[in-house]
């Protein structure tokens, strides 16, 4: 009898303690709407997704998608065609992309696709098709510079916007098991801050290690921002820290030993490794299957020019500056009419991060490629007129934690930026 007292009381007091958690959790909740953050990157209302409805595992992997990421309804865009082949003609393409540009909202600035085939249109891969619309000035089969993509290392947010485009990364995989994996992995990385390494290999492959020229002035840039390695080998192994891994060879060895860390990049350059699905070389869903989370590869013979693959600067660069996977890909590509870019797009390791750690007091954790100031400033009207807050911070390269004081009754509403 006495015993079962006691875990009467025990179940009372936890309930109690549930019930001022829960108080405290939407305390927070209620706070935080009134605290703004710069943008960093896409959100999931920017993203269509599209699905084949006459592939039944392109139905299943666009609908987990849209379940884990929360994707609008009106942002599905579900088509019917062929997926029994690698190419689509530019005719068939320009059919469905009409349907596409129909059914997609205005407000959309990117695109993920849920199929693996067909993965190229013509002489463009179909990722940059979609984004830029098919025009044979993006492909060359004379080994010749193609025409530059305007959202080369933009600061832009809005390139459906600024540019008239859509970037598009392909929910690639040859089984339900292995994209949702993908697609997990993606999630698993936002606002993680991971602690991983970068690989940059500089290989005996003359014709594909063009782009180790650029590595000494990339470890300069930055320098603080990530751990860094330039090395002078073929492959590496039994790593499990792997956060980037650009190298340049037809096929790279011992993956299966690596660990990726949720949200990594990585690639190969050489000729095709964007075809995905029959490569004669490694195809780039091998990184995939590996634990990356996104790759990147060109589906027709593009001759080693370095701005046709991912300027690893470029692509760290603005992940860290809390950029999605699709927007430091895209952003790291000066020439992509050939490339196709696979992955989970949404994922944001370094995306800013606030939290409540207790009443009033709040922590937020900041990502930044340069060393910049944070500003805070506060009106006691959501439209403002806003007026600085406290004096401005440093902000250092690489992870900042920051914290501040916040009571919703005096202060009104908060505005945090950094530059």
């Amino acid at each position: 009898m006495m015993s079962a007292r006691k875990s009467l009381k025990r179940i009372r007091r936890l309930f109690v303690f549930l019930t001022i958690i829960l108080s405290f959790a939407a305390f927070s909740v209620q706070a935080q709407t009134r605290i703004s953050l710069p943008k960093t990157g896409f959100m999931p209302e920017d993203i269509a997704v599209l699905i084949n409805e006459d592939d039944p595992l392109s139905q299943q992997i666009g609908n987990y998608y849209q379940q884990a990421r929360h994707i609008p309804e009106s942002n599905m865009i579900r088509l019917r065609f062929s997926s029994e082949r690698s190419v689509m003609t530019p005719q068939e393409f320009q059919q469905l992309k009409t349907t596409i540009d129909q059914l997609t909202p205005d407000h959309v600035q990117a695109y993920a696709v849920a199929w693996t085939s067909p993965y190229r249109v013509g002489c463009m891969s179909l990722t940059s098709a979609l984004a830029l619309g098919f025009d044979e000035k993006y492909c060359s089969t004379e080994c010749a510079p193609t025409a530059p993509s305007p959202y080369f290392n933009a600061p832009s947010q809005y390139p459906a916007t600024d540019y008239k485009l859509r970037p598009t990364m392909m929910l690639a995989g040859t089984s339900f098991e292995q994209v949702k994996a993908l697609i997990d992995r993606g999630i698993a990385s936002d606002h993680s801050f991971p602690k991983g390494q970068a690989y940059l290999l500089s290989t005996s492959d003359k014709a594909r290690n063009n782009r180790a020229m650029s590595y000494a002035q990339t470890a300069k840039d930055l320098a603080g921002v990530f751990p860094l390695q330039i090395l002078e080998t073929n492959f590496i192994s039994d790593q499990k820290d792997i956060l980037f891994y650009f190298t340049g060879i037809i096929r790279v060895p011992m993956l299966e030993t690596l660990g990726f860390l949720p949200g990594a990049l990585a690639d190969h350059l050489t000729s095709a490794g964007g075809m995905l699905t029959d490569s004669p070389q490694m195809s780039s869903l091998r990184w995939l299957e590996a634990g990356a989370t996104a790759s990147y590869g060109t589906v027709v013979e593009p001759c080693s020019y370095p701005q046709k693959f991912p300027s690893p600067a470029v692509a760290m660069f603005h992940y860290a500056l809390g950029a999605t996977a699709i927007e430091a890909y895209w952003k790291s590509v000066a020439w992509p009419g050939q490339g196709v870019f696979i992955g989970e797009p949404l994922a944001k390791p370094f995306a800013p991060l606030l939290r409540e750690i207790s009443p009033g007091r709040y922590e937020l954790t900041i990502f930044s490629p340069r060393a910049g100031r944070l500003r805070i400033e506060k009106s006691l009207s959501a439209a403002g007129p806003f007026k600085l807050h406290s004096r401005q911070q440093s902000i250092r390269r690489g992870k900042n934690l920051i914290h501040f004081w916040f009571n919703e009754k005096s202060d009104g509403y908060l505005k945090l930026q950094w530059y």
